[in-house]
């Protein structure tokens, strides 16, 4: 039997046309043994729950301070309602100063340690947020939470690029995602409920409100060092067989087992590379509209009209649908292996919410209207930001130039949110036409953005079919050095559009 024969048997390469990379026969040996759809449960099981809930905590302690808004933050630290954007800027500045360092640690430690000390550290912050007592004091919490949540987002996607194959990463990364939203439904639950404990120790709601979410936050940080597993060789709930199989699929399908050292020159062809910005631009143009509806959210609904109880509770409907319409459309993007197309579907339902929300010159008086809009919204915001961000660790091969691609997406997307914090003014309210106005023309840009990528990602394509058409003789992207160093420039590495 041929070693593409064996390969496409264990379920690896299944198109050597687009794959044309082998695996030695004594690993299809290994694999033959092992149930394949069996094992990847085992390590959903084992994974995704771990991380997903740092994410979740992550999201609440950054956006929580829209819950403790409503509730007399801004009234009892005696801060203007510019100086409150100003702090919700600086958390986003010390995000993207340090998403690197911290990733470039992550790489030198192990997941194990990294990942539960960040949440250690942004929980101590978060709790500092409650007992915080001027506007100083907020500015340096905020930038500092941001510091120390920089390195979770990226980190997890670098994570599960050691553990699944390109074509599992998308589905994981949004479900992963998802807790964003998932965040935002808690949020607006545990602020009613912990908003009543206002004067009791003779603080206020809403520092109770930061202090029990980032003890909260703490506890689960101790408790990660446990649960948090390593990569695939040195965890002690696979088998000897288990963690050479997954170390064939890897090798098999992208550069994850690659021993790659890190050069400059590799960093320079991502930067030359007009996909890595589209991938950048693309998380841009979603991150301004993402932000500002998780940090704004509440007072907008407030500004409805509600009281600062029923604006939380009501905050949760748009975000628990938001959540299922996330995983349900992951499910279906990966079903359908296509991207782009189902980008521009939920961006364009975001649209319809935001023109709705404009559309309403007094949503106060017709408060449904308005509320109907955060609903689509944030049901389309939250899938294509999953979406987007999953994007380039599918797509971009080499290690060092899809670490890049990473950053700079992060780096360049988290921008869109530093210019967000500063357009829901107090002076605008209630209708926020500013804030709503910027967040429908990114969306539109967002289009404009996905459009461009989706017609260079299939040019290239078409480009690599004719070549391999022309040499069929082509070797697979893993059989020699020189092959390795193409990248996603090999022939044989097909991009997901």
């Amino acid at each position: 039997m041929a070693s593409e024969e064996k390969a496409r048997v264990a379920g690896l390469g299944t198109d050597p046309k687009v794959d044309g990379s082998h695996s030695s026969d004594s690993e299809l040996e290994t694999l033959g043994s092992i149930n394949e759809k069996r094992l990847l449960r085992k390590l959903d099981i084992r994974l995704l729950p771990a991380v997903s809930v740092l994410y979740l905590l992550s999201f609440l302690d950054r956006s929580n301070v829209a819950n403790a808004r409503i509730e007399g933050l801004t009234t009892d630290l005696k801060m203007t309602g510019n100086q409150y954007l100003t702090g919700l800027t600086l958390y986003f500045i010390g995000y993207v100063l340090f998403e690197i360092p911290c990733n470039i640690i992550l790489k030198r430690t192990t997941p194990k340690f990294w990942l539960p000390t960040l949440t250690l550290v942004w929980g101590i912050v978060a709790t500092l947020m409650g007992v915080t007592q001027n506007l100083a004091g907020f500015f340096a919490v905020r930038f500092f939470l941001g510091v120390a949540e920089s390195g979770l987002f990226p980190g997890v996607v670098y994570y599960f690029s050691m553990w699944y194959k390109r074509e599992e990463r998308q589905y994981r990364i949004s479900l992963f995602f998802s807790c964003a939203s998932l965040a935002g439904a808690f949020g607006g639950i545990l602020a009613y409920g912990i908003a009543h404990m206002r004067n009791v120790g003779g603080y206020k709601g809403w520092r109770w409100i930061f202090i029990l979410e980032g003890l909260l936050t703490i506890i689960v940080a101790i408790v990660a060092y446990w649960f948090i597993s390593n990569y695939p060789e040195t965890v002690s709930w696979l088998s000897k067989d288990e963690r050479a199989y997954i170390q064939a699929r890897l090798k098999a399908d992208s550069d994850s087992t690659n021993n790659e050292q890190f050069t400059w020159s590799a960093v320079l062809v991502a930067a030359k590379d007009p996909k890595c910005w589209l991938y950048g631009l693309g998380f841009h143009t979603m991150s301004l509209p993402l932000y500002t509806l998780s940090l704004f959210l509440p007072t907008i609904i407030k500004d409805m009209g509600w009281t600062a109880a029923h604006s939380q509770l009501l905050t949760i409907p748009p975000y628990a649908c938001a959540t299922l319409f996330t995983v349900f459309w992951a499910v279906l993007s990966e079903r359908f292996k296509k991207r782009a197309v189902f980008i521009a579907i939920t961006t364009t339902i975001a649209i319809i919410g935001y023109i709705i929300l404009i559309t309403n010159e007094h949503p106060n008086k017709r408060p449904g209207v308005s509320y109907l809009g955060t609903f689509f919204a944030a049901m389309g915001i939250y899938p294509s930001v999953a979406l987007v961000l999953s994007w380039p660790a599918i797509n971009v091969s080499g290690q060092t130039k899809r670490a890049t691609a990473n950053a700079m997406q992060i780096s360049i997307g988290n921008l869109g949110a530093v210019i967000g914090t500063q357009l829901y003014r107090p002076k605008t309210a209630p209708r926020y036409l500013l804030g709503h106005s910027f967040a429908l023309g990114y969306l539109v840009a967002n289009l404009l953005v996905v459009g461009t990528l989706w017609w260079l990602l299939n040019k290239e394509n078409k480009a690599k079919r004719a070549y391999l058409l022309e040499h069929p003789e082509t070797r697979g992207f893993h059989d020699s050095d020189e092959d390795l160093a193409q990248g996603d420039r090999h022939p044989r590495w097909h991009f997901n559009a």
